[in-house]
């Protein structure tokens, strides 16, 4: 009631939102490329006390499923929706035209932090986000699709598929941080997430004890870079947990899991695969090798997983522990075959095309795991890592891909302690357990935008112990994933027999999508592992099967069925460089990813550099892109031994395995004109070219280049200009320290590039995808 004066009316303040009372607080941990048989929760050799923990305090679930692949499981997960119906029918890496494929989260797909935060919870984002699409990661936004406008009113993390630990694109809110600049080897982001989670939590708490936390906590461990600390490191290896080989700790696994009751006592170890070798056929340097890259793998999970036992111990000092609903997802999809049969010491050496030698690797081998180092594991290790299934990350047919470990607590709620699940359960069904649990409605619109239902089904029917072993509600799954799909209904699933190895290179073109592919079928109440493929003997239930496949397939946007990968990777996007030829830029500009940066692979290329030197000369970084696993940078030299300050310098760096540098003189006080030129030998990724040097019109270096980097410069890596963020792309020769900033002025920075040069393959293979979606 409003009155001429203040005396006469009576104020009336709008009311606050606060959750249901006795609302827990909720926190939801999920690692990253981590297999069913990986953690010692699960059967594993690695010791993962705080996933443990949460095991032996409430319950572990031995059949919950991921879609195979990470940046899909997180929209599912976060949505409670099916990935293709949340955008996410693919990493945002090779997003396509269609709605399940563009890489972007439907606004009728509202986030359970949107959710959350309108019913009056603290919402935050820790760790890995995957679900921003690439071509909006830059500083010029848009941010609706950044977690901060996906409900989460705090993030701290990085942006992408992966990053290195030491030296990481990380991010608050929407502002890149740099708190590793200076302390070389001392600084991991696994430890600084944990530290920083906790600093939040114990804020909130001190500020506003009554209201609850919802806190996503997702690690980039254990996806690679594999990055413990060297303590971890000689920790793990002192275990001798690898040294038998993968084809032991295989069989130690399994056993494991059946000591654990994880897997049945009628359960089948399924066959090793004849793509990769048997552990006793490889020679000593290969065994020393891959028992040098498990021990530091073993390192990261254990180290990842003692930093999430670090938060959950707050949790409990806080006096928080016992309203707390804790749900730890072991892995967003199967173990990882990427490091392809080798393994590498930089994973872009994969995602390049390019397979390292194991003599060539024993150049990282005193420094696997540390910023030195990108490495990945070999491929038979991710096929132990995934025991006792078929299959690793990617492969969404088979459970080696989708199966992974949960355990779940939550004191006074789950009255059946210590005890395991047998209910078939998928991602999609955590947003709806955490509805239930705090007791919010799934609402019908979020900011005016009607909301499609969600999909999964709560699993808090499971918490009784009378309903150990009930039926599961979660009747119908379908999977799919880079071509490979399932079915799964009331026990029975329907697989299609993979056609390409994940770890191994191929250019042959793909079968047709339909006619090309065979189908196995699994009785799962019988044959858990998925070891006796009935479909030979029962075709009319894989029909069956296999029709409800593609109902399911027409409902939630998977059609339509793409069998192509290159072309996806070559899609063109709706990004801030589509179409653009000429990128200009002036004094500093830094941490633009490369989607929003100029590529200057696979084609012609000329930079033009106006810069001003002040007396005296100047150094640093004028422009770069990458770093130490890969990249070029323009600069001028630090002046080390054998080198003068301030000459110009154009380097590649070939994925740290080989440097080219072009070299020109020193740049004295006054005005320059520095261009680098460069002409490519195409088509086709990965060919040579010759690049000349001109500094004031004068060609002062001109040399041949055997191989341009072929598909990608590091992704966690930017685009920098005056100065170089994160690693360097010089080593020993013209090596310096970052930040490098450029002590001259830069006037105008000119790009200018040629068309991309691919074969008629892979030129035919784009173009029929940009007919195809123009339709």
């Amino acid at each position: 009631m409003i009155k001429l004066k203040a005396v006469d009316s009576k104020p009336y303040w709008p009311p606050r939102i606060v959750p249901p009372k006795g609302a827990p607080n909720v926190l939801l941990i999920m690692t990253d490329d981590c297999g069913f048989g990986a953690p010692s929760t699960f059967g594993g050799v690695i010791p993962t006390p705080a996933l443990d923990r949460i095991a032996k305090s409430g319950l572990r679930y031995k059949q919950f499923h991921s879609t195979a692949l990470c940046s899909p499981t997180r929209a599912a997960l976060i949505t409670g929706r099916n990935h293709h119906v949340a955008g996410y029918g693919v990493v945002g890496e090779a997003a396509t035209g269609y709605p399940g494929y563009d890489s972007v989260i439907k606004k009728e797909c509202g986030t359970i932090g949107e959710i959350l935060k309108e019913n009056g919870y603290a919402t935050s984002w820790f760790g890995k986000n995957h679900n921003t699409p690439f071509y909006q990661s830059s500083q010029a936004g848009t941010f609706d699709q950044w977690p901060v406008g996906m409900g989460f009113e705090y993030f701290y993390g990085f942006i992408g598929g992966d990053t290195s630990q030491w030296t990481p694109n990380l991010f608050r809110n929407t502002t890149a941080i740099y708190p590793f600049a200076g302390q070389e080897g001392k600084w991991n982001l696994t430890t600084a997430m944990a530290d920083d989670a906790i600093h939040y939590m114990k804020q909130l708490s001190e500020i506003a004890p009554d209201k609850p936390f919802f806190v996503y906590y997702v690690p980039g461990g254990t996806h690679s870079p594999h990055h413990p600390t060297p303590e971890w490191i000689k920790k793990v290896s002192d275990l001798h947990l690898f040294d038998e080989g993968w084809n032991k700790v295989r069989e130690k696994i399994f056993a494991n899991q059946k000591q654990l009751g994880i897997m049945p006592p009628s359960a089948r170890l399924t066959p090793w695969p004849k793509d990769l070798p048997e552990w006793e056929s490889l020679d000593w340097e290969s065994k020393k090798l891959f028992i040098k890259q498990a021990d530091v793998y073993g390192a990261y999970l254990a180290y990842t997983d003692h930093e999430i036992g670090r938060v959950i111990q707050a949790v409990e000092d806080m006096g928080k522990l016992d309203n707390t609903l804790i749900i730890y997802i072991s892995g967003d999809n199967g173990a990882s075959a990427e490091g392809m049969l080798n393994g590498t010491p930089n994973e872009f050496t994969t995602f390049n095309g390019v397979a390292v030698p194991v003599k060539d690797q024993f150049l990282w081998y005193e420094f696997w795991g540390s910023d030195k180092t990108f490495p990945h594991y070999a491929a038979g290790w991710a096929w132990a890592m995934s025991t006792p299934f078929q299959w690793v990350k990617q492969v969404a047919s088979h459970r080696g891909g989708t199966a992974q470990g949960v355990a779940m607590s939550w004191p006074g709620h789950i009255n059946d302690v210590g005890g395991i699940r047998h209910q078939f359960h998928h991602v999609i069904d955590i947003v709806p357990t955490i509805l239930e649990a705090t007791g919010i409605a799934a609402p019908d619109t979020i900011d005016g935008i009607k909301q499609r239902p969600i999909e999964g089904v709560s699993m808090a029917y499971t918490w009784d112990k009378a309903n150990a072993n009930a039926p599961t509600k979660h009747n119908t799954q379908y999977f799919e994933m880079l071509r490979n799909r399932a079915i799964y209904q009331d026990g029975w699933l329907a697989a299609t027999t993979p056609v390409t190895i994940p770890w191994e290179l191929s250019t042959k073109p793909p079968p047709d999508v339909i006619d090309g592919y065979k189908w196995e079928l699994y009785n799962l109440k019988e044959d858990v592992t998925e070891a006796n493929n009935l479909a030979a003997t029962m075709p009319d239930k894989l029909k069956q099967m296999q029709d409800i496949f593609y109902t399911e397939a027409k409902k939630h946007n998977v059609l339509p069925l793409d069998n192509s990968t290159l072309a996806r990777f070559l899609t063109a996007r709706p990004s801030s460089t589509a179409g653009r030829k000429t990128f200009e830029y002036s004094g500093e500009l830094t941490g633009v990813p490369a989607a929003c940066a100029p590529n200057i692979l696979a084609k012609d290329f000329i930079i033009e550099a106006q810069v001003e030197i002040p007396e005296g000369g100047a150094e640093g970084m004028i422009v770069t892109e990458g770093g130490r696993f890969g990249g070029y940078g323009l600069f001028l030299s630090k002046g080390i031994e054998g080198i003068g300050r301030g000459h110009v310098v154009f380097m590649h760096n070939l994925l740290d395995l080989k440097r080219t540098a072009w070299e020109g003189p020193e740049l004295k006080a006054g005005k320059h004109t520095i261009v680098f030129q460069f002409k490519y030998d195409g088509p086709g990724f990965g060919k040579g070219g010759t690049g000349e040097l001109f500094v004031d019109g004068n060609s002062v270096a001109k040399k041949t280049l055997e191989h341009m980097t072929p598909v990608m410069f590091p992704e966690d890596e930017d685009f920098d200009i005056g100065q170089d963020t994160r690693s360097g792309v010089a080593a020993i020769e013209y090596r310096y320290d970052v930040p490098f900033k450029f002590t001259g002025k830069i006037t105008k920075l000119r790009f200018d590039l040629g068309p991309a040069q691919y074969t008629a393959a892979e030129h035919n293979a784009a173009a029929e995808r940009v007919a195809r979606e123009k339709d």
